[in-house]
């Protein structure tokens, strides 16, 4: 709304607004457009107004931002082609045509589907977990069949898109909701399933252990922290007593209120009661548990994201308890 204000004063015959951020249905349309007509100015007639919703990852935006398919929603159609003339200057992909309140819905139910498919995966892991099966086996087999696509499980959901925008929807029409607002518990319910999993691992006592957190951002290979769902964890880790000592690779200078953040592997782990990977960067994937039993005293590893092999560590003499993988009691 501010910023939709503070173009007021400039607007010109002519001139063509987009909105790009991530926004309640019809939010172009009953917020956007009226404030921007105190100006005297008629959109549609004497001025252009679109909505085209951003979507780029962390670390890959020009790549994103040029190559994806760009969905472009005008209040007219007048305005979805000036919205396309600007686009095309470079965008690579595909420039589809729309009106702004389906452009606006396209980019909610793209994250909220996402999330969730995240969370029937999730509640899946807690289901194999349960009765004694290998969710990572399970999904891997279940997805041999040709009209299904289960997503890995994992300690959440983060990051300031799919964590956030079915949000959108649940406010806008909570009457209409249910399924996405259960998603939304789901998910944000992981992190304290990850807790209990690592809690069990230590015979049910987490006062005064050390726990070397391996990763901390949203997603892997990424600097990006917002609304990450290990740093959930890790609060959650230290509430209940343990000592959290955190490595994040990629963002050396992350600070957490409670954890000791460290500059390295060796650091983080090396007075270590367990270790638990919380997210899935590559060099904690390859990491060699024959190497790891010199530099840490625990025999302890939790593994939340399913990227560690099982047999090598169990060969390396480490105990590996993975997220979805149970005993049946």
């Amino acid at each position: 709304k501010s910023a939709t204000e503070s173009i007021v004063p400039y607007l010109k015959k002519g001139n063509l607004v987009v909105l790009e951020s991530t926004s309640p249905p019809r939010t172009t349309i009953d917020l956007v457009r009226p404030i921007l007509e105190r100006s005297g100015l008629k959109a549609g007639s004497d001025f252009h107004l679109a909505y085209s919703p951003e979507r780029v990852l962390p670390g890959q935006i020009i790549r994103e931002m040029t190559e994806n398919a760009r969905v472009i929603g005008g209040i007219d159609k007048p305005s979805a082609e000036a919205g396309k003339d600007l686009y095309a200057h470079f965008v690579k992909g595909e420039i589809i045509l729309t009106d702004a309140t389906t452009a606006e819905m396209v980019k909610l139910m793209e994250n909220t589907s996402r999330d969730i498919n995240i969370a029937i995966a999730n509640e899946f892991s807690r289901l194999t977990q349960r009765f004694g099966v290998d969710i990572w086996e399970a999904i891997k087999i279940a997805n041999r069949h040709p009209r299904v696509k289960i997503l890995n499980p994992g300690p959440g959901v983060g990051g300031h898109c799919i964590s956030v925008d079915p949000w959108f929807l649940v406010e806008a029409a909570p009457d209409l909701t249910e399924l996405i607002s259960t998603a939304r518990h789901v998910n944000d319910s992981q992190p304290q399933f990850v807790l209990d999993l690592i809690r069990s691992a230590l015979d049910n006592d987490l006062t005064g252990k050390n726990i070397a957190a391996l990763g901390l951002t949203f997603k892997p290979d990424v600097d990006d922290l917002r609304e990450s769902p290990a740093i959930e964890v890790v609060k959650l880790l230290t509430q209940a007593g343990a000592i959290v000592r955190g490595f994040e690779p990629n963002k050396t200078d992350t600070d957490i209120p409670g954890v000791e953040m460290t500059h390295s592997l060796e650091e983080a782990i090396v007075d270590a009661d367990l270790l638990v990977l919380l997210v899935g960067h590559l060099e904690f994937i390859k990491l060699d548990p024959m190497r790891l039993r010199e530099l840490t005293q625990t025999r302890i590893a939790v593994d939340t994201v399913g990227g560690w092999e099982i047999q090598s560590w169990i060969e390396a003499g480490f105990k590996l308890v993975r997220l979805g993988v149970g005993n049946y009691q």
